[in-house]
């Protein structure tokens, strides 16, 4: 059973059972709190908050099993894929906990003077990332724990020095409870200010209005591109705008070429079908589109992908909402006369199941229809044949933004088609070779976004310890004495981490 005591987080405003919504009165006392405590949390050490987000990580482990019988019975996931989101979620606070311990995140750039050079002395100015304030963070439907109330962009922002104002998600309220009362008890054990962290139970338009409070400083938003792009909006009308980082949904093209079709039709078929339909297809990299040139081993994979489609079927998918917005979508391409059906998984009986679908268009029916470059949240899929290699090239040239694009290939394919890569680089955050784009590892080096409308700034990413720059910004200090300039730019280097002195890298103090 669950755990009763645990299900309150702001005691005084949540009731465990039937939580109530905020209103805007007392919303804004929250962000108050979350102002007041910026400055102090801001100056607190980097072993002080180091010390804040591995109890985070204690704090979930520690409730492990209740996190996974709400989640389950909140979301329909299966409780393995929860156990293992639960363990991505602390190893990436554990990431971001050591990337503040070795510390050159910061970026510490120093320039020294020289009151010699002429005709001007050249003054000593140094420069290093700094917090932005309190975040405002709206989670995922699709991710429980890894994009939601302890996921990477609270994760990140807590790490840059910024409090934290979190948007419960209305498909899983107490889940998302549960958790943020696992960082509010970390932040009352480790000391840290109060108001670092609230979660927040309002309604969506309440949700909106706190994007347009002058003391949020930045937002992180995963979900519809409506929802992103309503909270971009509302960002930009500020007398004083703010940056929305929005990951607002992608449907991930794949290039399948010929001569990785000619050798491996059955095996990439396999591949993508489990890749579409993992999760009853409810990932923001699913591929939802792939990309193919007309020969007999294009035909022979789209027969292989259609009969081992015909073989799957999917769970209840989060919300009904999400199952009624995926039906209606899969209802309109059905109507498309331009498209035919490829296959079509089992039906369960069970509610608000998905069923997975793929459907064939040619290649000049998909460039004249830009509704095949909608987002259709769930295992379906799109296949383009494309009639030439020309043609092929000319729709890589007309996708939008994404998250993710592939290419499934040989190193023969990669001689034939060398400008479809140059063209993919400007189309997406992350470019795979010979592998689905479903699994988003979490390491120094993943760009999790990607030019609009997968995102809404294309330099960011929300996965990586390259997150944390969402939240923060340079400050030069020109001529400032030692004694007040923040640690890592001081002459001593105390820390030893590394900084650029004078255009070199070094650990060396000065």
């Amino acid at each position: 059973m669950v755990n009763q005591e645990l299900m309150t987080t702001m005691a005084d405003k949540h009731e465990s059972e039937s939580p109530t919504l905020l209103e805007w009165a007392e919303v804004e006392k929250y962000i108050k709190r979350a102002k007041d405590a910026f400055e102090p949390y801001r100056q607190s050490s980097v072993q002080q908050r180091i010390g804040f987000l591995r109890q985070i990580a204690h704090e979930i482990s520690a409730i492990r099993t209740d996190l996974i019988e709400t989640s389950h019975g909140e979301t329909h996931l299966p409780e393995g894929r929860l156990s293992g989101e639960i363990d991505r979620t602390i190893n990436q606070i554990h990431l971001f906990a050591g990337v503040l311990e070795e510390g050159s995140w910061v970026n510490a750039i120093i320039d020294t003077a020289d009151p010699q050079r002429a005709p001007v002395p050249k003054p000593d100015i140094r420069q290093m990332q700094r917090p932005l304030g309190p975040v405002c963070v709206y989670g995922a439907s699709n991710f429980p724990f890894a994009f939601s109330v302890a996921g990477g962009d609270t994760i990140s922002a807590l790490s840059a020095g910024c409090p934290v104002l979190y948007k419960v998600h209305e498909g899983h309220p107490q889940t998302s409870l549960l958790v943020g009362g696992c960082i509010e008890r970390a932040a009352r054990q480790t000391g840290m200010p109060d108001g670092v962290f609230a979660s927040l139970m309002v309604a969506r338009d309440v949700g909106v209005q706190v994007v347009t409070h002058p003391s949020v400083t930045a937002v992180a938003f995963t979900g519809s591109f409506l929802g992103g792009k309503a909270l971009y909006d509302a960002a930009a009308k500020r007398p004083v705008p703010i940056p929305v980082y929005a990951e607002m949904g992608s449907i991930n093209p794949v290039f399948l070429l010929p001569d990785r079709l000619k050798l491996h039709a059955e095996a990439t078929a396999a591949a993508l079908v489990a890749s579409n339909t993992l999760g009853a297809g409810q990932f923001c990299t699913n591929p939802g589109l792939m990309v193919l040139l007309q020969s007999p081993d294009t035909e022979h994979f789209l027969s292989m992908y259609g009969k081992q489609l015909a073989e799957q079927t999917c769970h209840a998918m989060l919300t009904p909402g999400i199952h009624r917005a995926y039906s209606a979508g899969v209802e309109r391409l059905k109507s498309m006369v331009e498209l035919s059906t490829l296959g079509e998984g089992k039906k369960m009986e069970s509610a608000n199941a998905a069923v997975p679908v793929a459907f064939r268009v040619s290649g000049s029916d998909f460039l004249g229809n830009s509704a095949l470059q909608e987002e259709y949240f769930g295992p379906a899929s799109i296949h383009v044949v494309a009639e030439d290699r020309a043609q092929l090239l000319e729709i890589a040239e007309a996708l939008d933004g994404q998250l993710t694009c592939g290419v499934w290939c040989t190193d023969t394919d990669i001689d034939s088609f060398g400008p479809l890569f140059q063209r993919l680089e400007q189309k997406a955050g992350r470019l795979i070779i010979n592998g689905a784009p479903t699994g988003v590892e979490v390491c120094h080096a993943m760009v999790h976004g990607g030019p609009f409308p997968a995102t809404t700034d294309t330099r960011s990413t929300s996965v990586g310890t390259q997150a944390i720059y969402r939240f923060t910004r340079p400050v030069s200090y020109q001529n400032y004495p030692d004694r007040l300039l923040p640690a890592e730019l001081r002459n001593g280097n105390e820390a030893g981490i590394w900084r650029k002195v004078d255009g070199e890298l070094t650990r060396k103090s000065r």
